[in-house]
This record gives structure tokens, sequence and C-alpha cells, in this order.
């Protein structure tokens, strides 16, 4: 049996093609995390940006790795649904976090969410990793597009800095060089009009985007980065975007619990 807000043909789908879209996964918490946002938009963590680009209009504000500190995101995460779709969905009896992601776009904004993957960027690998991008907003032009079984090529993509669009670490030859998905026609890209509260799963190494926000409304997104079972703290070769400096983990391990705890365990 799955939680009632999907299907075995949601699992199903997210095993396949590494993205789902969840209908009404946080609609009970939308005011929630509508006040989280507004309180770490007053209040930044020492990660947030406003990804300033020559040329681009608008503003694009992102944060990440504030729910210990901003309590409307813990109660969300806590009061909604999330860990058990997110077990359902991943196949794994337990259920971890890692940590939660801030994007907003105000109106007006031109500077897209670049094609990437999350997965390279991280210290964790596994089949067993999802995320959830949840919009506050009604959206359609700025929605979340997803590459349909990129979660399964066999060479990551090429992690960047967003702003100078360099690569993230010092061997690239290792990646595959950031794809457009748009121009390939090989290349499934699945978005959805979303009200508050939907959200979009994908596999971390699902390839994904967004547009700019050409509308007139804001375009509010709380995102929510969670593990499974078989996830292991990996090294990689410079600082991880998050960091988590000090974290004192080797290879192999389980991310530590006390840092990232166990949402559900079955």
């Amino acid at each position: 049996m799955v939680h009632p807000l999907i299907t075995p043909e949601h699992v199903e789908q997210f095993q396949r093609d590494g993205v789902v879209l969840i209908r009404g996964l946080f609609a009970e918490q939308v005011e929630l995390l509508r006040a989280g946002v507004a309180s770490n938009m007053e209040n930044p963590g020492p990660y947030a940006s406003n990804n300033e680009k020559a040329g681009q209009t608008g503003r694009f504000f992102d944060d990440y790795c504030n729910w210990t500190r901003i309590p409307e995101f813990q109660q969300a995460i806590e009061q909604s649904p999330v860990a058990q779709v997110a077990a359902d969905l991943m196949k794994s009896s337990s259920v971890q976090m890692f940590h939660d992601h801030v994007l907003v776009k105000e109106p007006g904004t031109s500077m897209p969410t670049p094609w990437h993957q999350d997965g390279p960027y991280y210290f964790v690998e596994g089949q067993q990793t999802i995320s959830f991008w949840s919009p506050l907003d009604e959206v359609k032009e700025a929605a979340l597009r997803c590459v349909a079984g990129s979660h399964k090529w066999e060479k990551e993509v090429l992690p960047t800095r967003w702003v100078s669009e360099d690569g993230f670490f010092p061997d690239e030859g290792q990646y595959m060089q950031v794809p457009d998905p748009d121009a390939d026609d090989s290349m499934t890209v699945l978005e959805y009009p979303m009200q508050p509260g939907d959200a979009v799963a994908f596999n971390y190494k699902t390839l994904h985007g967004a547009r700019g926000n050409t509308s007139a409304s804001r375009r509010r997104a709380f995102s929510l980065r969670l593990v499974g079972d078989d996830a292991r703290y990996v090294d990689r070769p410079g600082p991880t975007s998050p960091p988590f400096p000090g974290h004192e983990m080797q290879p192999g391990q389980r991310l530590r619990e006390d840092w990232f705890p166990i949402l559900l365990q079955r």
C-alpha cells in the first residue's frame, strides 16, 4: 500500500522517468511555507544569493539549509506527508533529511534556473534520493522542467556556478557538458502547470531547470531534499554545495543522524 496521495503508477513513473508530479503534497502547509519564505528573505542565511548577472532583470533569490532556524519550515516538514510519500517513491524503508532550498523569482526576472543535476554538487550518492519542488504560487511559465530518464545517464552532467557558468570542480573531463534539451529531440522535457502546494518529485540525478519569470506574479518555491536506505557519503574534488563544513564523515558512511535526522523508519 502506498500513501493515499499517490498510486502505484506514481511510483512506477518516478522509478522509470526520475520525475513525477504529486498534487497537493504541501496543500495544507502553503501559508506556513509562505511565512517561512518571508522570514528567510528578511533574514537570509550565509548561503543566500540574488544570482545577480549582467544583462538580467528582476531578482532571483535562493537560499538553503535553513530548516533548523526557521520553525515554519520544520513544522511543514513534520506536518506534511512528505516523508511517507518519499519512502514510497524511493522504495526505501527509511527517509533521512538532507536539506531545504528556497527559490524566489520576482515578477520580470529574466534569469532562468540553468539545466543541471543536483547530485554532482552534493556529497551523497545512491539510487534512493529524492527532491520535492513545491511552488507557493500558481505557476505556468516558471514551472520546473525535468528531462525524463536523465537519472539513468551513464555520465553525470558538469556542475557549474549559476552566475559565472564556471565549472564547480577542477576535473571537468569526467562530466558530460550541459546539454540543451530544447534543441535535442531525443530528450523528453516534462513540465506541469501547478497550484500552490503541488510538488514535483525528482531524483538527484534528474536533469532539471526552469525558465525566468515573465509573469506579473511572484514565483516562490520550497524544495526539500531527502535520502533513502542506500545513500552514502562520497568525497568530491572540492567543497560541495551545500558544504556542511566540519561534518567529519568518511566515504561510505550514512549521513550523520544528528545533522541529518531520520524522518521515517519502517
